[in-house]
This record gives structure tokens, C-alpha cells and sequence, in this order.
């Protein structure tokens, strides 16, 4: 593969209804998609910096900088044969894993389109369906949150992941529990307690949760071991992980029972499976989790998620539960049994409708290779 252009295309996206958690409200996504031209193929991939403000340093502006800057003058021009060249072209620039991801997946894309495979059969994914998740903000009172979890479950979910900040924690799960006694329920909250919260932290222990995602410091794992000691229900580490000596870190000291693979937040596919591979060594299960991606970033997820460690479902729903139109055809729609289809098509499944791209572009950069 040699990359000879690549559109920067920034978009505004409305969604259904917002969504709190404790770094803030969500009212839009802002992802930035990137188009790969090459002699044989255009591949597309999408950088989830602007998603989810708060969630990590990397921002729409700081994704252009480093990818005009430094990634894309890295590979571009180059003739690049195996996704796992990437890391080795970029190790020079520190940091940006986001941003980093959105040009290694297109390796990865490029390879699965070049040996006529999808990206799930190409990174070893054999499955059809996934249990598909439905994650829901913080909500004004217990009675408006038990009210979202019945309409995701009638519309056919069967896992429901709840947002969670003190003050607006005990009550809610409980309403939940009360409501539906055996769901597979989880609650995440987005680094937003401390040790101090402990006794908050037991008391959620009653519920019978699937786990705790990270209840602690965006970047700690220590405290986390301290906490998970006295915890029965597992915690789920997320943005603690952001490599594979991260997660090999949690699981000596015992920080968790489980830990959320985000691609993006790992610099891309190489490393999500790595950590996959040293999690499933371990014993220890790993998800999938999400940042809010078009389907472009949930056909990348769903060829993930279906590696033989990811024993837990997925955060991953439907592209109706987030968009009014996504920008691929087909869209992921939810199966009559709470599953996602993966995409079986070559390459990443789906194709993008550039009609509908253009009309959420709010502005495009091309970056050309200059032949010397």
C-alpha cells in the first residue's frame, strides 16, 4: 500500500438525545474522518479525538496538528506491506494514540481489501453476531432512567451500561435493579470517585453488577488495586489502559477483573489485540467499548469484538440508537436476538455514503504526496 492522498474531512453530527457523563454533556459528535487514495483502493477510517470531550488530552485540534504534521508525512509515499510496519515509522512522535489509530487501521483495511477478505476474518474474528450494549447518560431523576432502560430493552438490547457520578449513583441502580431484577447491568463511572467513596462503592456490590468501570483517576491503576480488593463486583479498567504495559500492570497488581479494549485509545488494532492476547493469557475477559463512532469506527469495533477473549458483551448499539442517518450503507441495525451483525463484505464490510458524508462536512483537507 502507498498512500499518495488523504482527505481530512471534519463533521458535525446531530444525535438522538444528549449525553451526560461525569466529564460533561454530550449534544453532537464532531468525529473527523480520514479518505486514504492509493493506486488500487480508497479506504476510510475515523479518528475519535473530538467525540467525547474530556475523555483523553487528544482533541479535533490536536488530531489535525499531529496527523498533518507528523503521521501522515511518516507513511505517506511509502510502500507499506504489513499494518504492523506502522509503529516502527511512527515511533518518534509521543503520544496521539487516536490519531495514531486512524491511520494504522487503514492498513489494516487496505490488507483486508488486498487479500479479498473482511477485517473481522483478517484479524481472526469468526463470529457472525455480537450481543450488542446500550449505554445511557446520566439522567435527571431514578423514575426517567428506569423509563430509557425499558425502551432499550423492548427495543430488543439485552445489556444496559449506566452512567453513574456521586450523588446520582445508589439510588438510580437500585430503581433499575428493582425494575428488572435479572438485566446483565453495569455502571461506569467515568473516573469520578475516590478511595474516600468506598462505602459507595460497597453498597453498589449489592446489585449485581457485571462491574465497576473506572470508578478512579483517569490515569491510575494502584488505587484501583487497593479498591478492587474490597470489592466483589469486579472493576472494569478503561482509560487506565493505554497500551499493553498497562494492562499487564493491572493484572499483576490485581486492579481489575476486566478491561475495555478501545481501539483508538491504544493507538489502533495491533495493540488492541495484543492486549486482547496478554488479557486472555491472564484469565482475565476484556470488552469493547466505544466513543460515540459513526459506522465507519463501529464496522472497525465489530471486527474487533469478536476475538475469543472478549467474554463480556460489548458497548456497542446500533447506528439509530445514536444517529437520525449514519454515513454507511448498510447501517448497523439491532438483530431480533440483541445482536449486531458483523460485516462480511472485504475490507471494513461497509461502504461509505459520500452523499450523506458530504452533507455533515463542515470542512475537508487534502494532503498530497509530492513526488520528488
Amino acid at each position: 500500500m502507498k498512500i499518495e492522498r488523504v482527505d481530512l474531512i471534519q463533521l458535525h453530527m446531530p444525535i438522538k438525545q444528549s449525553y451526560e457523563t461525569s466529564y460533561g454533556i454530550i449534544e453532537h459528535a464532531e468525529p473527523l474522518i480520514l479518505k486514504f487514495y492509493t493506486e488500487d483502493f480508497t479506504v476510510f477510517t475515523e479518528c475519535s479525538a473530538g467525540s467525547v470531550r474530556g475523555f483523553s488530552y487528544e482533541t479535533m485540534g490536536t488530531a489535525l496538528e499531529v496527523l498533518r504534521q507528523n503521521i501522515i508525512p511518516a507513511v505517506m509515499g511509502r510502500e507499506i506491506s504489513d499494518p504492523l510496519e506502522f509503529h516502527q515509522l511512527c515511533k518518534g512522535f509521543r503520544g496521539h494514540p487516536m490519531a495514531k489509530a486512524s491511520v494504522e487501521n487503514a492498513f489494516w483495511i487496505y490488507k483486508a481489501l488486498e487479500k479479498k477478505q473482511s477485517l473481522a476474518e483478517l484479524l481472526g474474528n469468526q463470529k457472525d453476531r455480537l450481543i450488542a450494549g446500550a449505554g445511557i447518560g446520566i439522567q435527571s431523576t431514578p423514575e426517567a432512567l428506569v423509563k430509557l432502560v425499558d425502551q432499550y430493552l423492548e427495543e430488543g438490547y439485552t445489556k444496559i451500561k449506566v452512567k453513574i457520578k456521586p450523588g446520582q449513583d445508589l439510588k438510580y441502580v437500585a430503581a433499575v435493579r428493582k425494575s428488572h431484577p435479572q438485566i446483565a447491568l453495569m455502571v461506569d463511572a467515568n473516573n469520578a470517585y475516590s478511595l474516600d467513596d468506598i462505602d459507595t462503592m460497597k453498597a453498589l456490590d449489592e446489585f449485581d453488577l457485571l462491574m465497576i468501570e473506572q470508578p478512579l483517576a483517569y490515569d491510575d491503576i494502584y488505587y484501583h488495586a487497593k479498591l478492587q480488593s474490597q470489592l466483589k463486583t469486579p472493576i472494569g479498567l478503561d482509560e487506565s489502559i493505554n497500551g499493553p504495559y498497562f494492562a499487564q500492570l493491572a493484572i499483576e497488581l490485581k486492579a481489575c477483573g476486566c478491561i475495555n479494549i478501545k481501539q483508538c485509545r491504544v493507538a489502533g488494532l495491533a495493540r488492541a489485540r495484543e492486549i486482547h492476547d496478554i488479557c486472555a493469557d491472564a484469565g482475565i475477559g476484556v470488552w469493547c467499548g466505544g466513543m460515540l463512532e459513526t459506522g465507519i469506527g463501529r464496522a472497525i469495533l465489530l471486527a474487533l469484538s469478536g476475538l475469543p477473549n472478549f467474554t463480556y458483551p460489548m458497548d456497542i448499539g446500533a447506528s439509530d440508537k445514536y444517529f437520525f442517518q449514519d454515513i454507511v450503507e448498510p447501517e448497523f441495525k439491532l438483530n431480533s436476538d440483541g445482536t449486531l451483525s458483523v460485516p462480511k463484505a472485504p475490507g471494513l464490510g461497509v461502504e461509505v455514503n459520500e452523499e450523506v458524508l458530504d452533507r455533515y462536512t463542515v470542512a475537508r483537507e487534502v494532503i498530497r504526496f509530492r513526488h520528488k
